[in-house]
């Protein structure tokens, strides 16, 4: 079951014209105040930039059949449940977030948060609408599960472009969630809004990197940064094969009036990122396969990066 308060609202916004016209859709999952400030900050201040759409979902705890029987009758009020639904507390502080920040409009904010008021959907889904200021098609969602598992289905079911989560400190739940997840995914980690970022974009032997350097331009627009290239070749041998992607690029980054640095090493990517990468970098690179079995055997180079990292780190599907 879950539970979508939406903010319908508008934005005029000037991008570069090579990614004006994209759409971005992103969902970003909080747990609380105390574990998803950064998440929550992060994933707005990129569906800001970029008129994308955001929807904010909260995974509470499982509610038991009969709990599921007293909650399914259409256009209920809350208050009239008697029941503390899991995971509502969390949406409001979410809702709390979006106003102090005036993400929604003031006749909205001066009401509160509207937890006692649903629209019963499809009985699964149930919406609350108000109007927002700066972004488009604002929702915030409420769904009752394991986590890993409602993720996955939200995912699946909406076509997100890209999820936001925090880092974990379960490593075998950050490997899941990027693991099976079908959407680009951005984990969020040690950040501080005055912190000065810059983005470590990673070019090695791997699929979509295409999308990833797209993807780089992106997140700098979002938070006004320039980026590091690192090209990394297996063997001293394999250079030229990166040359054209390493030209395009270049060329991609000047036409959107990108800053950024270039450069070329030969060996491990996990070694050599796990060296050069800080806090204060933003990492950036694609996927490997998503098949689990391949993984399982022969590792996967994102997901060995992510398990010591101390930057944030996004990874392109």
């Amino acid at each position: 079951m879950e539970i979508i308060y939406r903010f319908d609202c508008f934005i005029i916004f000037n991008l570069f014209p090579i990614l004006a016209y994209i759409i971005m859709k992103i969902l970003i999952a909080i747990s609380s105040k105390k574990y998803s400030s950064q998440t929550l900050e992060v994933g707005m201040s990129v569906a800001k930039a970029f008129n994308a759409k955001p929807v904010i979902v909260d995974v509470g705890n499982k509610i038991n059949q009969f709990s599921l029987k007293e909650v399914g009758i259409a256009q209920e009020r809350m208050e009239s449940w008697n029941l503390d639904r899991p995971g509502v507390d969390v949406l409001e502080w979410a809702f709390d977030f979006l106003s102090e920040n005036k993400l929604i409009e003031k006749n909205d904010i001066d009401s509160g948060f509207p937890k006692n008021t649903l629209i019963e959907r499809g009985g699964r889904r149930s919406e609350v609408y108000l109007k927002g200021t700066v972004c488009d098609d604002v929702s915030l969602i409420l769904r009752n599960g394991e986590i890993i598992e409602e993720l996955i289905s939200e995912v699946q079911k909406e076509l997100y472009d890209v999820t936001f989560i925090g880092k974990s400190k379960n490593s075998k739940k950050d490997y899941e969630l990027s693991q099976y997840i079908d959407s680009s995914i951005f984990i969020v980690n040690n950040y501080k809004l005055n912190r000065n970022y810059k983005i470590l974009l990673i070019i090695y032997e791997s699929p979509n990197t295409k999308k990833s350097i797209k993807y780089s331009i992106r997140i700098a627009q979002a938070f006004n940064i320039g980026i590091e290239i690192i090209t990394i070749s297996k063997d001293v041998e394999s250079i030229d094969s990166f040359k054209k992607i390493r030209e395009w690029s270049s060329k991609f980054l000047r036409r959107n009036k990108i800053s950024f640095t270039d450069s070329i090493e030969v060996g491990n990517p996990v070694e050599i990122i796990n060296n050069k990468a800080d806090r204060d970098h933003i990492l950036i690179m694609s996927s490997e396969s998503n098949n689990p079995l391949k993984t399982f055997f022969k590792g996967n180079t994102p997901l060995k990066i992510l398990k010591n990292t101390q930057s944030s780190v996004l990874i392109v599907k």
